[in-house]
């Protein structure tokens, strides 16, 4: 079962960057085929549009619902080690490009974490820097079986 606690008073046991909220710690179970593999909670604990940092094992793990199918991406932006999951809310992003004349569009509505300490933003979906196309941030697997959500790392 997952519960959330202090995340200073978990900060003996982690590697991690610790902060002030509180973050919810997942459960270990079996491994399997070699990997490890955490209980997140319930799939009703994130519902669409919803997202929440994660304590799995040493690690920090982001957790986003977007548009009704889970991503996992580590709490740790590659440009100075920032925050990037805690952001306060998930957006799209500008695009201009000769197929489209180089008119603004508005793309991945929703999709889009932007790290709190300098601004880079992310796809969730892939993990891709949008301002930097050698920068990706590594996904984790998913998965939901029956009620509870599964990650696998």
């Amino acid at each position: 079962m997952t519960d959330t606690v202090n995340r200073s008073a978990h900060a003996k046991d982690t590697l991690v960057r610790k902060a002030n909220d509180n973050f919810r710690v997942a459960t270990e179970l079996d491994s399997e085929n070699g990997r490890k593999r955490y209980r997140l909670g319930q799939v009703s604990d994130f519902p669409e549009g919803h997202h929440e940092v994660v304590v799995v094992g040493a690690r920090q793990i982001g957790v986003f619902n977007i548009k009704g199918t889970l991503y996992a991406l580590p709490n740790i932006c590659p440009h100075q080690t920032g925050p990037v999951c805690e952001a306060k809310v998930l957006t799209g992003s500008l695009t201009a490009d000769r197929e489209s004349d180089f008119k603004p569009q508005w793309v991945y509505d929703n999709e889009v974490v932007v790290c709190p300490w300098h601004g880079l933003e992310y796809h969730v979906p892939t993990g891709q820097c949008l301002a930097y196309e050698h920068i990706k941030i590594r996904r984790y697997k998913v998965e939901v079986t029956g009620d509870d959500v599964i990650l696998r790392v």
